[in-house]
């Protein structure tokens, strides 16, 4: 559930990039199949940074169908390479396609299997990063990547403010350390899984003294980490 009201989520998509035919295309198999994906207003910010980063790689933590690569994509010149990573075959398969069809094939890498796995089989330097695989994992996968992250480079996670399972009000108050009243147990004891690896993730990246942070509501909400030093 986008965290905008509808009629500013309206105006962010009237005045952002187009999706093409392919995209619009990806964006009606998620909507009538259910699947979680970024949305155009994410997905035009995403290609906004990766040009604004003159990004010339990328690596995703969890690529679904490939509706947040497609808009990468757009981004990356030729002779870049975006790297999608992906544990269900048939997902990978539809963004193979779906990549082909906007003519980015040549510069997508296809990697079936953990992302925490593949990205150790990959060198630096990557010069944007998106993170959106299981929650639990967020600041692990900062971890691995952090090292292969360049000064100028950027980091986004998906769902830094809401998605399904997010418990917002916990989250709020483990972030801002507030202690709960009338003794109910800690926030961190309270939060399920989800919860609790946002907020390790954002406490991670936060307290980062290389990496600037901050918090959009784009979608369900967006981190973006910007590499200083």
């Amino acid at each position: 559930m986008d965290v905008l009201s509808d009629d500013i989520v309206r105006f962010i998509s009237a005045i952002g990039p187009e999706p093409d035919a392919t995209l619009r295309e990806m964006g009606e198999y998620a909507r009538s199949e259910g699947f979680p994906f970024v949305g155009p207003e994410v997905g035009g910010f995403l290609r906004f940074v990766a040009r604004v980063s003159d990004a010339r790689r990328v690596f995703e933590f969890g690529s679904g169908f490939g509706y947040s690569a497609y808009w990468l994509a757009g981004a990356v010149p030729e002779d870049g390479e975006i790297v999608l990573t992906e544990v269900d075959d048939d997902e990978l398969e539809l963004a193979r396609a779906h990549l082909a069809d906007g003519g980015y094939d040549d510069r997508a890498r296809y990697e079936l299997g953990d992302a925490m796995d593949t990205i150790e089989r990959y060198d630096g330097p990557f010069d944007v990063v998106l993170i959106d695989h299981q929650k639990h994992r967020y600041a692990d996968a900062f971890e691995a990547v952090r090292p292969k992250v360049p000064v100028g480079g950027v980091v986004v996670a998906d769902n830094a403010i809401t998605a399904g399972p997010i418990e917002f009000e916990t989250l709020l108050e483990i972030l801002e350390a507030e202690g709960s009243a009338d003794g109910d147990p800690d926030p961190i004891q309270r939060a399920n899984e989800y919860t609790r690896g946002i907020a390790d993730y954002l406490g991670r990246v936060i307290d980062d003294p290389a990496f600037e942070t901050i918090v959009l509501p784009l979608g369900e909400g967006i981190a973006v980490s910007y590499r200083v030093e």
